[in-house]
């Protein structure tokens, strides 16, 4: 009988474990995918570090941002079987009232790997079929397209990618705007290469002169926050913005970092009719003043994942090689798991780590 392996959660801290089981079978609306990759995301690291909750009780497979090959569907997913995909993070119902009005980030039956259902850090995954994003590929599954990229590879267009084009959309991000991402490892270099590619002026801010000098060629400036006070940093981003014919007004703010530190540098970047997106995640609190969002007739919001609908258009700036990959990713087999997840929590790596079974 055929078996698939998965890494589980067992407890808070301790090592993922390896476990083998028998293969499950699609019920009914699912498929059954055959994993490519599945990259390792901060979200994975607050589960199985910071403690926050998962709403499906350990053991857990974690991991969301998975690509694969459905090798097997239920009768009412047919036409999925042999196809390549990429599974959305975050799956809303489709059905429901909220889903109804374009709302499925906060539907409320939403599935999401890792989290509601079973991950992807594993050989296989049942998922529901009406979300998939299909990949064109060739007959050896390789992607189809201008870009070098593997399947495995665009295992992070779920999340990564997908999650700040997301809050691009949302902000209403243009050409004419300024675009300004404080925290530029994974979620936050990929945003602002979208970003550039909506053809906004783009502005990245970090605290790692490596991720800062990796992301470099792909945007239009780069501050590292150390090397200068709070103050300083807000008048060199003012001046380069004025330098470079935008708008000193209505900029387009996101937080990525995930951090405490980062989201006060984010909120005091605040100008008149500025738009504030919090897409990164942090237990910590924050101590701000929310009277600066009247002040400033600004807008200030969150971001939970994306919806399925905008996954097709994102892989296609991958594919045509709009947003860069290679230098951004890093694979590894997943017997290490363990390792990685050590040394990404560690910052021992820039890249986004991808998980191939």
């Amino acid at each position: 009988m055929a078996s698939m392996i998965s890494w589980q959660m067992t407890e808070l801290g301790k090592p993922l474990a390896k476990v083998e089981a028998p293969m499950p079978q699609p019920g009914p609306g699912e498929v059954l995918v055959k994993v490519a990759g599945c990259g390792v995301c901060h979200t994975d690291l607050g589960f199985y570090y910071d403690g926050v909750r998962t709403k499906s009780p350990l053991p857990l497979t974690l991991g969301h941002e998975i690509s694969g090959i459905v090798t097997a569907a239920a009768p009412d997913a047919g036409g999925w079987e042999g196809k390549a995909v990429i599974i959305p993070a975050v799956m809303p119902c489709g059905d429901c009232d909220v889903c109804n009005r374009d709302l499925g980030n906060i539907c409320t039956t939403q599935k999401m790997p890792g989290n509601d259902i079973q991950g992807g850090f594993a050989s296989h995954i049942v998922v529901p079929a009406k979300q998939l994003c299909q990949v064109p590929v060739d007959d050896q599954y390789r992607p189809v397209g201008l870009a070098d990229v593997s399947l495995a590879q665009l295992s992070v267009v779920a999340d990564a990618l997908t999650t700040p084009y997301q809050a691009i959309v949302d902000a209403g991000l243009s050409a004419d705007d300024t675009a300004i991402f404080i925290g530029v490892g994974g979620v936050g270099g990929f945003g602002a290469q979208i970003a550039k590619a909506f053809g906004a002026l783009v502005v990245a801010i970090d605290v790692d002169p490596v991720k800062l000098e990796t992301l470099a060629p792909y945007v239009d400036k780069t501050f590292n926050v150390t090397e200068m006070p709070f103050k300083d940093l807000r008048k060199a981003v003012s001046a380069f913005v004025k330098e470079q014919g935008k708008r000193r007004t209505e900029w387009k703010i996101f937080e990525t970092s995930g951090t405490a530190a980062g989201q006060k540098t984010a909120f005091g970047l605040m100008t008149f009719g500025a738009n504030l997106s919090v897409v990164g995640f942090t237990m910590d609190t924050v101590d701000i003043r929310l009277s600066n969002l009247m002040a400033f007739n600004a807008t200030a919001r969150g971001n939970w994942g994306s919806l399925p609908q905008y996954y097709a258009p994102v892989r296609d700036l991958v594919l045509s090689g709009k947003v860069k990959m290679a230098p951004f990713t890093k694979t590894f087999p997943l017997s290490e798991i363990n390792a990685v997840f050590d040394m990404v929590h560690h910052k021992k790596i820039v890249e986004r780590a991808i998980m191939v079974p």
